[in-house]
């Protein structure tokens, strides 16, 4: 009897966690660049009353195993990968990833990370960095009397100068591409940093390699679906009543067990 409380206690655990990670995934809709998570489980290990092929009598063997479950458990915190679809802003500092890859960032510490969200913007000294005043990698500098910026597919970074007809090259914007994305770790800012997990970063230029290309003038958007969050919550929210009505089944039966004489 104290078996299936222990059961329905790790269900019940189990889809805390699925809405906490809706819950997430639902406050981020409008993050950009933000990937949702899916949470994901595995049952525990089985308590094994008879094993199948055990001896039942003279000659004949249990069919099937007696095995009782113990309850689930969280075995991962997935993202999903999928592209989010890219909105037109009209800001010539915006950039989108049209396909793989993950824009190199610099920290403060000097180490790198990585991030799908192009909202880029422009130092007093003309650097571009992204909205936490982080260097997109290569330090890319436009010139205050610039009068355009250009940014091409392949991330090439131009300048129209006062009396020039032609643009002036800057610098070009990398994409890191990693053996394993899933592997990354989540930095908060929608930043991720390289870990044994997802393999050394390799950059490239956007187009090469399988690396997506650069999109001026977008962003691309979380690719949450509030409608599926939403029955994701539901679900999750009727299984957890499941479960505690599990819990108060086995309570009210352990009750009549102890008034018995």
């Amino acid at each position: 009897m104290f078996r299936s409380l222990a059961t329905a206690a790790s269900g019940m655990e189990a889809q805390q966690t699925r809405l906490d990670v809706t819950a997430n995934n639902i406050a981020n809709v409008s993050t950009n660049g933000f990937k949702k998570g899916r949470a994901e489980f595995a049952d525990l290990m089985y308590q094994t009353v008879r094993s199948a092929g055990s001896a039942t009598g003279t000659g004949t063997s249990a069919p099937d195993a007696t095995e009782i479950g113990l309850g689930t458990r969280l075995t991962a915190t997935s993202r999903e990968l999928g592209q989010g679809e890219l909105h037109q802003t009209g800001n010539p500092l915006d950039v989108a990833i049209e396909g793989h890859g993950y824009l190199p960032v610099t920290m403060p510490n000097g180490e790198t990370a990585y991030t799908r969200n192009g909202a880029l913007h422009m130092t007093a000294e003309g650097r571009l960095v992204n909205s936490e005043g982080y260097s997109i990698a290569g330090d890319i500098t436009i010139p205050s009397d610039a009068q355009t910026v250009t940014i091409g597919a392949d991330g090439t970074v131009s300048a129209t100068m006062p009396g020039e007809s032609q643009p002036v090259e800057l610098g070009q914007i990398q994409i890191a591409m990693f053996a394993n994305p899933g592997g990354l770790e989540a930095q908060g800012g929608t930043l991720f940093r390289e870990t044994s997990a997802s393999g050394t970063a390799v950059l490239g230029a956007p187009g090469d390699g399988g690396a997506g290309s650069i999109r001026q003038g977008m962003l691309e958007v979380s690719n949450v679906n509030v409608v599926e969050e939403m029955i994701d919550l539901i679900s999750g929210q009727r299984a957890y009543e499941i479960n505690s009505r599990v819990i108060r089944a086995a309570d009210e039966m352990l009750g009549q067990t102890a008034q018995l004489r």
